[in-house]
């Protein structure tokens, strides 16, 4: 055989430099790792979103044992339409821990009653403390800045739908449930 036979018999045992390209099949097994992760945290997160604090408060409750230590104050109302008509009525006012515990989170119960002797809307509502007031308020829960012993904060309650046959008079407000530590 003739170097040149040789070097065409070398030539012809390489990989053609046109040949098409072979192409894996699938993901690779790291792309799967990572999307099972993202699965199972999504599903994670859901599953704690989920959970209530407690079961649901139904109907008129009476006051919380630590309520009398919890006096609301400066009580005032307000209403604003959103460009799209709706209407929302909010509460404003002051509740001051006059207790001996830190107060974590606050649960009322609204009664907007109505003229026509019939069962007012019951609203159980968690209490929401003003944060800022500039440019607009802005609440936070209880829970974020607790109320220790001594102090004295704003409020809001926002209610987005209320009866029409509503009385048009400050509703009645009553703690319902202190979470404290």
């Amino acid at each position: 055989m003739s170097d040149f036979e040789r070097k065409d018999e070398a030539v012809n045992r390489q990989a053609p430099v046109f040949a098409p390209e072979t192409k894996q099949q699938g993901m690779p097994l790291s792309a799967w790792l990572v999307a099972g992760a993202v699965v199972v945290l999504v599903l994670a997160g859901l599953i704690v979103a989920g959970r209530r604090k407690g079961a649901e408060i139904k109907g008129i409750q009476p006051p919380a044992a630590y309520a009398a230590s919890l006096p609301l104050s400066s009580l005032a109302m307000s209403e604003s339409t959103s460009l799209s008509g709706g209407k929302s009525t909010f509460i404003d006012g002051k509740i001051k821990n006059t207790g001996s515990s830190t107060v974590t989170g606050v649960t009322v119960q609204v009664l907007f009653r109505n003229e026509e002797q019939m069962p007012p809307q019951v609203d159980t509502v968690p209490l929401a403390l003003v944060r800022t007031r500039e440019p607009y308020v802005d609440t936070q829960p209880v829970s974020a800045a607790p109320l220790a012993p001594g102090d004295e904060r704003e409020f809001r309650l926002i209610f987005e739908s209320i009866p029409a046959n509503w009385n048009m008079q400050m509703p009645d407000i009553q703690v319902v449930r202190v979470d404290t530590k």
